[in-house]
């Protein structure tokens, strides 16, 4: 089950990868601040689902 859990882990950051070397081949690199700054709301997201952050979240908004 724990190996399970690692390779969809390890899956998910070879597509993060792959994203950041395809616009940087591409010459986008005005395009990977935003994606990081997705990247990081996202993980915000996830992270923040627990009710227990959820006054230290109201405070930075």
């Amino acid at each position: 089950m724990i190996k399970h859990w690692r390779l969809k882990i390890k899956s998910r950051f070879s597509i993060v990868k792959e994203l950041f070397v395809f616009l940087w081949e591409n010459k986008l690199w005005w395009m990977i601040p935003m994606v990081v700054v997705l990247l990081l709301l996202s993980l915000l997201i996830i992270f923040t689902q627990s009710a227990a952050v959820v006054p230290f979240i109201y405070t930075l908004f």
